[in-house]
């Protein structure tokens, strides 16, 4: 899943999936390994449901509870607001926009 991940980033695609029993949909930005040693994904979602009740805004998700990954077709023009390409949340980064 990584490749698709990073091929996703790399052409900024919008990209919908499975987490935590609902459909997100986002804008990837930076895929690495977490402090806790996961594959993480830090993505702006624009869409889909949310266990916070925010469906809009910056969420780190777990690659492996990710399912049905799928790319929208859409694109996303520039980065997210605010984005950090130096995310503390990550202690390595495979790839990022």
């Amino acid at each position: 899943m990584s490749t698709s991940i990073c091929a996703a980033i790399a052409t900024r695609s919008v990209i919908k999936f499975r987490y935590d029993g609902a459909v997100r949909i986002v804008e990837p930005h930076c895929h690495g390994r977490s402090r806790a040693g996961n594959e993480v994904l830090r993505a702006y979602q624009v869409g889909g449901g949310s266990d916070s009740g925010e469906s809009r805004g910056w969420k780190l998700f777990e690659i492996s509870k990710m399912s049905v990954v799928e790319d929208t077709g859409e694109s996303f023009p520039s980065n997210g607001p605010g984005y950090n390409p130096h995310d503390r949340a990550m202690v390595s980064i495979h790839c990022s926009v």
